[in-house]
């Protein structure tokens, strides 16, 4: 059983380790505004809004609603939170501005989509509400709405209704502002799932380990080393979509209070491997703003806000869009198991196709992130099909010194490319130690074709990818002729046209 709030309501429901939210919502909830488009997390038809506050950085502070796509978040993950839906945003028959402008502006025309753009938009205002001295400006409404799609309007009448919401009322529902509702939700949310129900979760093949600790999670791990973990769900949860292959157990990390903060010392951060997108982007926001900005070209928003970086790098796809940055800088990763903890340099955990080093009963503890030096220079570049909400065809990511006029250094790192992301060091040798001129750069290119032969798939044949890593090469070049310094505002302005 979970116990959770349903606008404003509370409940208390089975939870099987392979229903999703979309599915509590659409069956024994009786709640259908919410729809199913894509069943994978793209279309964000399905978007809902979810206030944890396991996830609140800052206490006393009013509880943050943040979306998810219910399709692919699992149900028992809704312990202990506020569930927000389309029914529940209304006062009455007044409407919430995210529907009012939604109406006002024309921005329905089918309505299939439109309960996710509303809760899409009900979050901004939202957080708007929270920060009115934050505009929002043309990226900022992209971040948004990047995760919701609509085949009928052609979306400016959707940006016209996000821009216009606060020329409607503030008409939110009457749960909003009842302080004795948010004390109720902490309260509920500082508490583990139903002691009563333990034995069963322990047992039964349909149901879910829900550990707290790091021990704990290895105990798990040991009594059931088929099951899967879960944190974002992200992409596990297409298994059950896409391919319909049930779970008889799962193992869930988001409970873990290990894996979800950040340790910092004097020479860099261990990340918690269950630590979301948007929990790591501040720190990557003030430190490495490339690499930042990258975030907000993977998945959208609905995904950042559930999808963790130790998910990404465990899943060891090659098309994953961090790893390739994360060799650049040298991570090194925290393992735990049953024999105790080890750490591993990141470029040895790959070692073929969705293969790792993780050694039977072990996962991924933490990451290591080192300070970047005073002169540290960085590009991260992402191809792909369309540009927002969409994996990569190819992920280049650059990173370097320039001391008296020559390189040094020198990282470079593809992902999309082969089996595994792969750090490049003919190209870095070739680089290494000169000055960043034509020849260099010729050399470098020469290197590059001489060592890889990139994989095909539907996403792009070999020729292509080689011709595009070696041109994003010659892109590097090219601000280093036309930037000299780098600077994070430079980073982020060139990095906004990689696609």
């Amino acid at each position: 059983m979970i116990e959770f709030f349903l606008n404003g309501q509370r409940q208390r429901v089975a939870a099987e380790a392979n229903m999703s939210v979309l599915e509590l919502l659409r069956g024994p909830l009786a709640k259908c505004g919410t729809k199913e488009g894509c069943a994978s997390g793209d279309c964000g038809a399905c978007t809902v809004a979810i206030a944890d506050p396991k996830d609140e950085a800052e206490t006393g502070q009013p509880l943050t609603y943040r979306t998810a796509n219910a399709c692919i978040t699992p149900a028992h993950q809704l312990q202990g939170t506020h569930l927000v839906t389309i029914e529940g945003i209304a006062r009455g028959h007044a409407l919430h501005p995210s529907q009012a402008s939604m109406v006002a502006c024309h921005g329905s025309q089918c309505g299939f989509c439109t309960p996710g753009i509303v809760m899409s938009l009900f979050a901004l205002h939202e957080r708007q509400r929270r920060m009115p001295d934050a505009p929002l400006d043309a990226h900022g409404l992209e971040l948004t709405l990047g995760g919701n799609l609509c085949r009928c309007t052609g979306y400016r009448p959707i940006r016209d209704a996000a821009l216009s919401m606060g020329e409607h009322a503030d008409t939110r529902p009457s749960w909003a502002d009842d302080p004795a509702l948010e004390n109720e939700v902490r309260r509920v949310g500082s508490t583990a799932f139903c002691k009563a129900d333990d034995q069963a979760q322990r047992t039964d093949q349909h149901h879910y380990q829900t550990p707290t600790t790091l021990a704990e999670l290895i105990a798990a791990m040991h009594r059931h080393p088929d099951a899967p973990l879960v944190a974002g769900a992200t992409d596990l949860w297409l298994d059950v979509t896409q391919q319909l292959e049930p779970f008889e157990m799962l193992i869930d990390l988001r409970q873990v209070r290990e894996l979800r903060q950040i340790e910092e010392d004097a020479e860099g951060w261990w990340i918690g491997a269950a630590l979301t997108y948007r929990e790591w982007e501040p720190l990557l926001a003030e430190h490495y703003p490339a690499f930042a900005h990258l975030l907000t070209r993977l998945g959208s928003a609905q995904i950042r806000n559930r999808a963790t970086v130790g998910g990404n790098i465990a899943n060891a796809s090659p098309i994953g869009d961090t790893p390739p940055v994360l060799l650049t800088l040298d991570a090194t990763l925290r393992l735990a198991g049953p024999d105790g903890v080890r750490t591993l340099p990141l470029e040895s955990f790959f070692l073929d196709y969705k293969q790792t080093a993780l050694a039977p009963g072990e996962c991924i503890s933490a990451i290591y992130l080192p300070k970047p030096e005073a002169d540290f220079q960085q590009r991260v570049w992402k191809l792909s099909k369309r540009r927002e909400d969409d994996i990569s065809t190819l992920l280049a990511a650059f990173r370097w010194q320039l001391k008296n006029g020559v390189l040094s250094d020198v990282r470079v790192a593809y992902g999309g490319m082969a089996a595994i992301p792969r750090r490049v060091r003919t190209v870095e040798a070739a680089l290494e130690g000169r000055a960043p001129n034509t020849a260099a750069f010729e050399a470098a290119k020469q290197a590059l074709r001489d060592s890889v032969t990139p994989m095909s798939d539907t996403r792009g044949s070999s020729d292509y990818r080689l011709a595009a890593a070696v041109n994003l090469l010659e892109r590097w070049h090219l601000t280093l002729d036309h930037t000299g310094s780098n600077s994070p505002t430079q980073e982020v302005a060139l990095d906004a046209y990689a696609h």
